[in-house]
Parts: C-alpha cells; sequence; structure tokens
C-alpha cells in the first residue's frame, strides 16, 4: 500500500454558536439581581473575532464574563480559544474588557506540535498548512500515535481532529 494516510489538526470556534451564548448570557444578565445597576453587557465583534465585555467594575466584567463562560461550557465550545485582553476604563464611570476568540492554529503553536511529533521519533510527517497542521504517516497505528500524543500535549489551544484519509 504506497498511499499516505493523513489527517488535520485544526482549532475551530462556531462564532454562530458563540453568538447565541452571547444572547442566552445577556438575558441571565439581566434577570440576575446581582447585576442590577451593574450596566454590564456582551457584545460580538465577529468581524475581529473578538467579544466585548462592559460593566461598571472589574468584579461585574468578571461575573458577567463567568456567566458567559458557563454558557460556552454547556454548548461544548473550547473555552480555550478565548483570551482576555487588558481592561481599559471607559467613559461614563463604565470598564470593557476585549477577548479575542482565537480560531486556527497560530503558526508558533503549529511548530510546537510539529516538533513534539518529530521529537516523539513517530515514523509521521507534521507540515504547517495555513491555520492548520496535516500529519501524514503509511501507517494507521503511527497517526493514532501522533493524535495521543498531541491530545496530551499543552498547547494554549484546543484541538480537533479532521479529514481522516
Amino acid at each position: 500500500m504506497p498511499q499516505d494516510f493523513s489527517f488535520d489538526v485544526v482549532s475551530e470556534v462556531d462564532l454562530n454558536v458563540v453568538g447565541e451564548c452571547v444572547n442566552v448570557a445577556l438575558k441571565e444578565i439581566a434577570n440576575r439581581f446581582d447585576f442590577k445597576d451593574a450596566k454590564a453587557s456582551l457584545e460580538l465583534d465577529a468581524k475581529e473575532k473578538k467579544i466585548i465585555v462592559r460593566a461598571v467594575d472589574e468584579y461585574k466584567i468578571d461575573a458577567a464574563l463567568d456567566v458567559f463562560y458557563n454558557r460556552l461550557a454547556k454548548r461544548g465550545v473550547p473555552i480555550k480559544n478565548f483570551t482576555k485582553g487588558k481592561l481599559e476604563q471607559a467613559l461614563g464611570q463604565t470598564a470593557r474588557l476585549p477577548v479575542a476568540i482565537q480560531s486556527g492554529i497560530p503558526t508558533d503553536k503549529a511548530k510546537e506540535m510539529a516538533a513534539a511529533v518529530k521529537q516523539a521519533k513517530l515514523k509521521a510527517n507534521a507540515s504547517i498548512q495555513g491555520d492548520q497542521l496535516r500529519v501524514s504517516s503509511k501507517s494507521k497505528d503511527e497517526l493514532q500515535s501522533a493524535i495521543a500524543l498531541l491530545k496530551a500535549g499543552n498547547f494554549g489551544v484546543e484541538l480537533q481532529f479532521k479529514n481522516f484519509r
């Protein structure tokens, strides 16, 4: 069998599900007593792939973000792919926190993963293709070992495995 088998390692976040979670979290925030007069809000910017959390102070921002993260966890969205930015003081005695949504594998993380596959001395080749990593081998067993290796590693993003061929 001269054919190589392969799979792709990706890190994707479905923005439609994130938008639904933002809406549900906003409804919960509006109904909760502890958010009364907190001016708490969540806003999804799909083009820039970030969420803006606004409230009167840092504690209310953290509480609103916690409500949002709970909604994401219930829907199975990987929370590892959300990175909190720097807290900014905004006008009108409010604070703002941008939360970046990481979609795709950054090049430095992909290089780490490729190096991990190479260091494990697996008979598999890992190549970076845009914002994903393709691992190929002549043996399906080697690919299973590579998947186990990548799942065990901590690369800072949630990994999904697709396109098994």
